[in-house]
């Protein structure tokens, strides 16, 4: 059966999109932090000078000399000298070939204009990609799809609109984070799972359980001993102006922000099971009720803890064959920093995820034993 539009759907719909473009509207503050003189344009790359390259291993540093044709933006049709620094790493460094279309920063002075390489131009494709992922969304999930296609919009925006600008700023990254999440999941509760007891149960369950994952994650985070610096761009973040940030905070704070999405969505799989159950038996006992709720969390927790370790392990794939290829004790291996913070990431965001489920099937059984329909 097609699901489709009731009233509260729309009401709550049309305030997520108002807030979503009124984001879009918030000054993050830093703004003022790049040169207003600067363009950043398309550019195709009409020849390249490699003879500064000098081979390092299997790596190059020098400067790749290019002459690239502006695509875009007030100079539009204009050549002009391009400078590729090469630093010697290779998840930075981009080499370009003729043809080839990058992002060029640059500062027009007529016939001296130099720009800079910000790396190959993936802006086009990546709107593209965004644009299927929203159409086979709403294609599969229908109404439900485009509500949950704007509860992701939320989540993007709010992240990068206020809780970035708030951790930048100096403002005590816990508050921030607690009621980021707590919007994160009103959105996801409320969007997907409507303005009734289903969307309550969700959003009870999921944010009681974050709460939960957040006092582990500041218990542990002290005895493992863990700097905030062990996050990709930590230390050059210190050395880019902020150094007064405490980033031991702000990497705990991610470790249930982290979760936060794995842990909505079991709250939702047993909010929308007790769901079901009530409305086929609406006489069904409050404690056989929360039983049922509990042996779907049990079905739903047993998959979802792993999938949270691929998540979490997927992205340090490389890193494992590192100490592996190097045949690293297992005891140093796991005593390391960045595999300790880790260990801590994954097993504080489990023992949320396990959490949820008693949590979410308890709430669910209040809610639809002793509340007024909602």
């Amino acid at each position: 059966m097609t699901m489709k539009f009731t009233k509260n759907d729309l009401i709550i719909t049309f305030i997520f999109a108002v807030v979503c473009i009124s984001l879009l509207f918030v000054p993050t503050g830093f703004e003022d932090a790049a040169s207003k003189e600067a363009f950043n344009v398309k550019a195709r790359i009409v020849s390249a000078d490699n003879s500064d390259f000098q081979v390092l291993g299997i790596v190059r540093v020098g400067t790749q000399f290019l002459e690239a044709e502006l695509l875009e933006g007030p100079h539009k049709g204009k050549t002009i000298s391009v400078i590729n620094q090469m630093s010697g790493k290779l998840d930075i460094d981009e080499i370009y070939k003729p043809g080839e279309k990058a992002l060029i920063e640059y500062r027009y002075n007529g016939d001296k204009t130099t720009g800079y390489t910000r790396g190959h131009y993936r802006l086009e494709l990546e709107i593209i990609l965004a644009v299927l992922f929203g159409i086979f969304l709403i294609i599969v999930a229908g109404p439900t799809g485009a509500k949950a296609l704007l509860s992701f919009v939320f989540a993007a925006l709010i992240i990068w609109k206020l809780m970035i600008p708030m951790f930048l700023k100096g403002m005590n990254p816990l508050p921030v984070a607690i009621l980021i999440v707590a919007a994160l999941t009103a959105s996801v509760s409320f969007l997907v799972g409507g303005l009734t007891k289903k969307g309550l149960v969700t959003f009870i369950g999921s944010f009681s359980g974050l709460i939960f994952t957040c006092v582990l994650a500041f218990l542990f985070s002290s005895g493992f001993n863990i700097h905030g610096a062990v996050r990709p761009y930590a230390e050059t973040l210190l050395y880019s102006g902020f150094p007064k940030l405490d980033l031991t905070i702000i990497f705990t704070c991610g470790i249930f922000i982290a979760c936060s999405g794995a842990v909505m969505d079991l709250a939702m799989d047993i909010a929308a099971s007790m769901h079901e159950i009530h409305q086929k038996r609406p006489d069904i006992h409050f404690w056989e009720h929360i039983q049922a709720g509990l042996r779907v969390g049990q079905s739903v927790v047993g998959t979802m803890t792993t999938t949270l370790l691929l998540a979490y392990s997927g992205g340090y794939t490389t890193m494992l064959m590192y100490y592996m290829g190097q045949g690293t004790p297992l005891c140093q291996f796991f005593n390391t920093n960045v595999i300790a913070a880790e260990v801590l990431n994954i097993l504080v965001g489990s023992f949320g995820m396990v959490a949820v489920a008693p949590l979410s099937a308890l709430t669910a059984g209040i809610v639809y034993h002793f509340k007024k329909k909602v």
